[in-house]
């Protein structure tokens, strides 16, 4: 009876703890469903007329997260289709408000500041990476001012000189990068064309110094500064995760650096001896009479580096893929070069490019297509009435908006999915003369909203570094043409695209065939 009492009395101990282990799972499992039907129902019994309808999902929380997350636009085409331009989707937590077509762009990129902030949005994502003081960082007014000095940096002499140095930098990758030896091969577009974006900009825009310092430490420390914007830091920017710890050692770095190049100058009697951007900021003064600090001027140079690659970097990545696809395409260019400059081809000028259509719309037609930016968000600062429709956003939405699905849509260009840069060829939309014209404290703009091709966005944040983008973009496309012809291989297929970062971009690896013309240098 002892022995028979022990093993009952054994049993009965390991069946409680069972029990207990089986009882807690039941317990979350239940809590799990529970919480899936009570928001399934919420969402089916109780829908708010004034609000936007809330895009079905299953899970509180995470909501339509991993949907969007995955393809942006398929999420945005899909949802257009069921709802309409105006819906709401969880994104972790957080409903945001999307409004699409040429009319959400300008509700939400030419709201009144009373009505909405970027700043609150984009602040925990740049700040670390930029640094204080600068963009995001700083209220509006003096970022409108930070705006204005780049701005009026890009002059005319500047944009100029800035071509023969862009130039240079793209043949010596040509010449001299392992992956164009010989007189034919292949390349990884993705990798090469952001080693030739950065030396071009580097070179051109930010200053010899800075194109000097570009050795394997500096491009560490860049590729350290490039994942702060990883998605995760909108909602956790200052966890000390292992690449956000690089991150501020990187920023730290690269700030220093500049510093160090500012210091070097002033010390030398400040004389301008280029029309790179670092000499326009250290002669900048505030309206308030102040100089712009040099750490600030360190910062604004990490921002232009930094939001500049990744959308040139990306999109001439995307134009070689696809003249790579159309052989005719790329054929026409060169052609076009010799009909317009001869067949000589002197070294490439600023009037030069002016003078080649095709070679611009080539840039334009792979913005339309492949813009850098997938989703433009602002937060709501006040109940905002959407025209034409019952819905009030309140306060506790973000909204959302998405250039690029206007210019992927059918309303407004044939066949949309195309790539096809000839469609411009007799305007495929309204010019920005036609646009009403705004100056919100960077000099006159135009709002730009009702053309469904914003690349570079609208309103008061909008991008001031157009011209140089279309500038780099166009010369090294040029200059590209002038060397190669390219083409696919075997069993080729146009890579996907990358929706992981805040940037989209293509996928890697993305190999292409090339083969250098015979001509003389």
């Amino acid at each position: 009876m002892g022995i028979l009492a022990d093993i009952v009395g054994t049993a009965d101990l390991s069946w409680f703890g069972a029990s207990t282990a089986v009882l807690i799972s039941s317990a979350l499992a239940s809590s799990v469903v529970l919480a899936i039907v009570l928001n399934v129902l919420k969402q089916l019994l109780f829908k708010n007329p004034t609000e936007p309808p809330v895009v079905f999902h299953w899970i509180p929380f995470i909501g339509s997260t991993i949907t969007y997350g995955i393809d942006p636009y398929k999420f945005f085409f899909s949802c257009r289709a069921k709802y309409g331009d105006v819906f709401t989707f969880i994104l972790l937590g957080k409903k945001t408000t999307v409004c699409l077509g040429t009319k959400g762009n300008d509700f939400i990129l030419n709201g009144k500041l009373k009505d909405v902030n970027a700043e609150e949005i984009y602040t925990p994502l740049t700040t670390p990476v930029f640094g204080r003081g600068v963009v995001y960082d700083c209220p509006n007014s003096k970022l409108m001012e930070q705006k204005k000095m780049v701005k009026f940096g890009l002059t005319s002499e500047a944009l100029r000189s800035y071509v023969p140095l862009i130039v240079s930098e793209v043949l010596q990758v040509t010449k001299h990068h392992p992956q164009f030896q010989g007189s034919e091969g292949t390349f990884d577009v993705p990798t090469v064309m952001a080693e030739i974006t950065i030396y071009t900009a580097s070179r051109s825009l930010q200053g010899q110094e800075v194109r000097a310092r570009f050795d394997q430490t500096f491009a560490n420390l860049f590729h350290d500064l490039d994942m702060g914007f990883s998605p995760i830091n909108f909602m956790l920017p200052y966890v000390p995760f292992p690449h956000n710890r690089k991150r501020d050692y990187a920023q730290k770095k690269m700030s220093q650096t500049y510093m160090e190049i500012i210091k070097a100058r002033r010390d030398a009697g400040g004389k301008k001896t280029s029309e790179d951007m670092i000499w326009n900021l250290m002669s900048s003064v505030y309206k308030n009479g102040t100089p712009v600090p040099d750490e600030e001027v360190a910062h604004m140079m990490i921002a232009l580096l930094m939001a500049g690659q990744h959308s040139s970097s990306a999109t001439i990545a995307w134009i070689m893929l696809r003249l790579a696809t159309r052989p005719d395409i790329m054929e026409e260019l060169y052609q076009e070069q010799i009909a317009v400059l001869g067949a000589d081809l002197p070294p490439l000028t600023h009037e030069d490019l002016l003078r080649l259509p095709l070679n611009a719309l080539v840039v334009r037609e792979t913005l339309r297509i492949h813009a850098p930016i997938h989703s433009i968000m602002r937060k709501v600062k006040s109940p905002m009435l959407v025209e034409g429709t019952p819905y009030i956003i309140p306060t506790s939405h973000v909204l959302m908006s998405s250039p690029g699905v206007t210019a992927q849509s059918t309303e407004h260009f044939p066949d949309p999915d195309k790539w096809e840069p000839h469609r411009w060829d007799e305007g495929a939309m309204k010019s920005e003369k036609d646009d009403e014209m705004v100056d919100y404290g960077y000099g006159l703009v135009s709002k730009g909203t009702g053309s469904p091709y914003l690349p570079f966005g609208a309103g008061r944040h909008r991008c001031i570094g157009e011209q140089f983008a279309y500038l780099q973009l166009g010369t090294i496309t040029a200059t590209m043409v002038r060397e190669f012809k390219l083409k696919t291989g075997p069993g080729f297929k146009l890579v996907g695209t990358d929706y992981s970062s805040l940037f989209s971009k293509p996928m890697r690896p993305a190999f292409v065939q090339w083969e250098r013309r015979n001509r003389k240098a």
